[in-house]
């Protein structure tokens, strides 16, 4: 770890009150960032208040675009600049295969994997390119790359990240900003706590391809990778879609 990786640096950090998120609000802030978060779990923002006190952290639903400008606009307010973006939050779809499928499923799932992504990206950008500096990464997932590893709504909205991450990189290449995404495979996190018992129909057809992953992750892990995409180190690295699931999908 470089304590001064990031200094001077403001980065955005969405899901930041457990598992990847509060990891990446750790590992930025500890490397020299100023850090910015938001959760929608209330306890979880306390918690991570006082594990990063320097940073500030908001109590937010990023499927209200209110909630996803006010982010980007406080950042801007307090401190004139986003160098960093890491878009993290997100939800899963019980297992539900298409037949399944429901819309408010639908509905939630893409509201807050796809088209909060999209909105906070596109707050970002006009600030980044007059900085001509700026870089972003995309939690996407295996289910980005795949249709094998959850249910419909999920996999939509990890493709469409996915797309996301490599429209941007190359439209905005001349504008000096960088945008990858992240593929984790099985990692240590709460999303699964967070959603309904899963499809037993979906899960039982997705089970041959879960018993291909290797061993579950733990959230720093995925947080190191985040924090040097985001880095000078990285300089090269746009457009990016980068597995980080310990081989699950190298076969």
């Amino acid at each position: 770890m470089d304590t001064a990786r990031h200094s001077g640096k403001v980065a955005l950090v969405t899901g930041a009150g457990s598992g990847i998120g509060l990891a990446a609000v750790r590992r930025l802030a500890d490397e020299g960032a100023t850090v910015i978060g938001c959760d929608i779990n209330a306890d979880a923002v306390e918690a991570v208040r006082a594990a990063v006190p320097d940073g500030t952290f908001h109590i937010a639903d990023i499927s209200d675009p209110r909630a996803t400008d006010g982010l980007v606009d406080g950042a801007l307010a307090a401190h004139g600049r986003v160098d960093v973006l890491a878009n993290v939050a997100g939800i899963n779809d019980s297992f539900l295969g298409a037949h399944e499928l429901d819309d408010a499923t639908w509905e939630r799932v893409l509201a807050v994997n796809t088209t909060a992504v999209m909105r906070l990206c596109r707050r970002v950008l006009p600030p980044m390119m007059r900085q001509r500096r700026g870089a972003i990464v995309n939690i996407a997932s295996i289910s980005g790359l795949g249709g094998g590893a959850s249910g419909l709504a999920y996999t939509a909205s990890k493709h469409a990240v996915v797309g996301i991450t490599r429209s941007i990189a190359f439209m905005y290449r001349d504008e000096g900003l960088r945008c990858n995404a992240i593929c984790p495979g099985g990692v240590r996190t709460n999303i699964l706590k967070s959603s309904p018992p899963p499809s037993e129909w979906g899960f039982e057809r997705l089970a041959k391809f879960h018993a291909l992953g290797v061993r579950i992750a733990q959230p720093d892990e995925i947080a190191a990778l985040l924090s040097w995409l985001v880095s000078d180190e990285a300089s090269n690295v746009n457009g990016a879609v980068i597995s980080a699931d310990g081989g699950w999908t190298s076969g």
